[in-house]
């Protein structure tokens, strides 16, 4: 008997541009069916219900939601989402790099409703709904638009709407799910963020969390559908996006910051990641 597989879903599925998608809750469901199966995501989703509502199944954990609700699912849980007919609102989706170009990527674990379990969901105080209303209306306006400097608008206008929600957090229901693989990816992830410019090599990694390489390589698969070496790849690519958007430091001076001995091989695996030379790069940061 053959095992299903379930479904992973990227940017890619939502035709964006961007590491961040936005959409009404109207006919979502409709356009975007797998996000109704169990399916897992690989960003951070947001659905903010003005009216109607809804239940999610988080890891096998359901919880129903209604008008003047937030919630906030982790990447990689698998979940499926029910919405009422007539249900009103808006979808956020974001990946970790986007938010994290600008911001340091610790910054959204100080966000305690992302600390707080796979799931997440809490009231809009009342004083707060046409505020937050306004707020997601520019911010989808924006994104609609796409004008000069968008990504940066949208980047501003994330930390502004996660500030908010933290303003009016209060813990209702949380799906809380204690998995020692999972804790082996985040304490992984966390070893790549302090220790990428001198170790690039997932067996460096796999020896400080005392665990095999392959091992390391099939619980990064399984969990977040890429491999262990694909995982130091993209934040070196994030660290170095970072450094060629916000200083002016040389191309040589950032491939010897991220640990690189020879500059035209930083190159080289930076188009081939991003399909733009380190120079194009910069250069269109200020145009997007």
């Amino acid at each position: 008997m053959q095992a299903t597989k379930i479904p992973v879903c990227t940017m890619g599925l939502f035709h964006t541009t961007l590491d961040l998608w936005m959409d009404n809750l109207e006919g979502l469901l409709q356009k975007y069916p797998v996000l109704s199966v169990p399916h897992t995501h690989s960003f951070y989703l947001i659905l903010c219900i003005e009216k109607g509502g809804g239940s999610l199944v988080v890891d096998q954990d359901k919880i129903c939601f209604e008008s003047n609700q937030v919630l906030i699912i982790k990447p990689h849980c698998i979940n499926a989402i029910t919405l009422k007919e007539g249900s009103i609102g808006t979808v956020i989706g974001f990946t970790t790099d986007f938010f994290s170009l600008r911001y340091n990527t610790n910054v959204l674990h100080q966000f305690p409703y992302f600390n707080e379990g796979n799931q997440t969901a809490f009231h809009i105080p009342q004083d707060s709904v046409k505020s937050m209303q306004f707020l997601l209306w520019q911010m989808l306006a924006e994104y609609r638009t796409q004008k000069k400097a968008t990504q940066k608008v949208l980047r501003s206008y994330l930390n502004i709407l996660l500030i908010e929600l933290d303003r009016m957090y209060v813990p209702q229901h949380t799906v809380k799910v204690h998995n020692a693989v999972h804790e082996k990816i985040q304490k992984y992830q966390v070893l790549i963020e302090q220790h990428f410019k001198t170790h690039k090599m997932p067996s460096e990694y796999a020896d400080m969390l005392h665990i095999s390489t392959n091992y390391l390589n099939k619980i990064c698969r399984t969990i977040l559908g890429q491999t262990s070496g694909n995982l130091i790849k993209q934040h070196i690519i994030l660290e170095a996006k970072r450094l060629l958007s916000y200083t002016t430091h040389s191309i040589s001076e950032i491939a010897n910051e991220l640990g690189f001995e020879h500059a035209s091989y930083f190159v080289t695996i930076f188009k081939k990641a991003t399909n733009q030379t380190p120079e194009q790069y910069r250069k269109n940061q200020w145009i997007a």
